[in-house]
């Protein structure tokens, strides 16, 4: 409100609140797994199924024509940033043996995660 300090230059326009507001909606997700892997008791078991989540929340949203295109085109820039970690995973052997060794997902989870056949076989 005080004109004098001429801040009016950074105010932001009414489609640039559009995609402040699409943001703090895409990126809520990140937000839930920052809070979900600082609580007191992650384990690598639950690394696989985040990440799958996540993948599966960013390909949902950069397909839906309720987003901007930036919005959407981040959202994809973002997925595969996600996957390249992803990736990363497969070079370390922990990340399936703990997922193999959880009682609640063994193998399965890889089957239910549509998991081709011979990486289930390596798991």
């Amino acid at each position: 409100g005080d004109r004098t300090l001429k801040l009016r230059k950074f105010e932001l326009s009414g489609e640039e609140w559009v995609i402040v507001k699409e943001l703090c909606d895409v990126l809520k997700i990140f937000k839930d797994a920052t809070l979900f892997f600082s609580r007191a008791t992650p384990n690598l078991a639950t690394v696989i199924p985040a990440m799958d989540h996540i993948d599966e929340t960013l390909a949902t949203n950069a397909l839906n024509p309720r987003f901007q295109r930036s919005i959407q085109a981040s959202l994809t820039i973002g997925k595969k940033t996600l996957n390249r970690y992803y990736n990363l995973t497969d070079d370390s052997e922990v990340y399936r043996i703990a997922m193999v060794l959880h009682p609640r997902h063994k193998l399965g989870y890889f089957k239910k995660a549509g998991w081709e056949d011979s990486w289930i076989t390596a798991a």
